[in-house]
């Protein structure tokens, strides 16, 4: 985490947290839900704006965490901006020497490799379990015939509980509590 981040913290301890504004989707691009992406239904169906400004994009993947009870979300500065997953927590990016890479450019070591009914690829590390960004499934082929993984089968659906994430900490949230989730707040203003 960000050492301003973690500043921010100390000095507004008390800041909601934020619920349904920000999305990763499949390919591991982040999107921003304003109201009217969220009024348009839950991720990914109603996806909000693709985030490309590039500083903003390594400052969410520099504070990208998760909660004790499997929320994955993003420190902004002393708000919390949980994070809705189209697929899993990580989406990797398999390199030509099969060394992978998160969406978030952290390197992790394959432990199991994972293949769903529709033909998907998830791979789990010590970091956790991700899907296997499409472009880069030829790689992992080629990784299975060289045997360095081996495929297990899977479903889809028991990821999250298998693997401890929640794809939708609104969702979740919404179904405790009625209240309208905070907008993210601007701490550069203070």
């Amino acid at each position: 985490m960000d050492d301003i981040v973690k500043q921010a913290l100390a000095k507004w301890p008390n800041v909601p947290n934020c619920y349904g504004w920000l999305g990763l989707d499949a390919r591991g691009h982040w999107y921003l839900r304003d109201d009217q992406a969220q009024a348009g239904g839950p991720f990914p169906h109603s996806k909000g704006s693709l985030l490309q400004h590039e500083k903003l994009i390594e400052f969410i993947a520099r504070n990208y965490e998760a909660d004790g009870q499997g929320r994955w979300f993003f420190q902004n500065g002393p708000q919390r901006v949980y994070v809705e997953l189209e697929a899993t927590p990580w989406i990797w990016r398999i390199q030509s020497d099969f060394s992978v890479v998160s969406h978030t450019g952290r390197g992790a070591a394959v432990q199991d490799c994972l293949v769903d009914a529709q033909g998907r690829v998830y791979l789990t590390s010590a970091l956790g379990v991700g899907l296997v960004h499409t472009l880069d499934v030829p790689l992992v082929a080629e990784a299975v015939e060289a045997g360095r993984w081996l495929p297990q089968e899977v479903l889809a659906e028991e990821l999250p509980d298998r693997y401890g994430f929640v794809m939708s900490p609104q969702g979740q949230w919404g179904a405790r509590e009625t209240p309208e989730s905070p907008r993210m707040v601007d701490t550069k203003q203070s």
